[in-house]
């Protein structure tokens, strides 16, 4: 192996390091986003909003160093395929991050709102969510395309129960009393959509990771 060759090595190990450490990142800010909605926990919500800063800077910094290998070490078709990819599932992870910090901020809003039990379609769409985020890990490092498409089929759960209790939320919605509290139950109602959708967007986002994947393991660009 030529020295050039074994510092580009060197580099995309790096760089598979700070990917790994990132999607754990992720991992940790979706459970702990999601048990602050659980909780109406407001300071657990400032929580997430704070390490976010970290995670946005790991994606700077992923970003950077893909720039500086291709600058510095002539990459040839396949290894810049190998870059490509690495960016895309940096922007991926980071854009995640940024659902559950959107989920964090409707559980402060929520925590000033009469409580409510969630329905149990919260949880468990979160339940798939973190499991998703971990899965897709092991695909990640494994390297594993078939286990990626697997994961990536599991968005279709999400889906399913976010179309339910998007329905169930806007028939609620209608139904509200027009009295004194219909300001304040309207206004749990439409959080708690969005609560929903930034669920739904986290699994559309973890299908796109699994595509990536596949991507760097066959040079194919495909669905999932």
């Amino acid at each position: 192996m030529t020295v050039t060759r074994h510092s580009f090595q060197l580099e995309l190990e790096l760089l598979r390091e700070s990917l790994l450490r990132m999607a754990g990142m992720v991992e940790a800010q979706i459970d702990d986003a999601l048990n602050a909605l659980r909780a109406f926990d407001q300071e657990a919500s400032d929580e997430v909003r704070h390490n976010d800063q970290q995670i946005n800077e790991l994606h700077r910094q992923i970003r950077e160093q893909v720039f500086v290998v291709i600058a510095t070490q002539q990459p040839v078709a396949s290894d810049l395929r190998t870059l490509m990819g690495v960016q895309s599932i940096a922007l991926e992870l980071e854009r995640i991050g940024d659902y559950a910090v959107r989920i964090a901020r409707r559980a402060t809003m929520l925590s000033g709102l009469p409580h409510r039990p969630l329905r149990t379609e919260f949880g468990l769409m979160g339940e798939v969510a973190s499991q998703q985020v971990r899965d897709i890990l092991d695909a990640l490092i494994e390297q594993n395309a078939a286990s990626a498409a697997e994961v990536a089929a599991k968005d279709d759960e999400i889906d399913r129960l976010y179309h339910r209790v998007f329905d169930e939320l806007i028939a609620e919605l209608a139904a509200l009393p027009d009295d004194a509290d219909r300001e304040q139950e309207a206004l749990r109602c439409v959080t708690l959509i969005q609560v929903a959708h930034n669920l739904e967007r986290i699994g559309d986002r973890i299908a796109n990771v699994a595509e990536d994947i596949v991507f760097l393991q066959s040079g194919q660009v495909v669905e999932l």
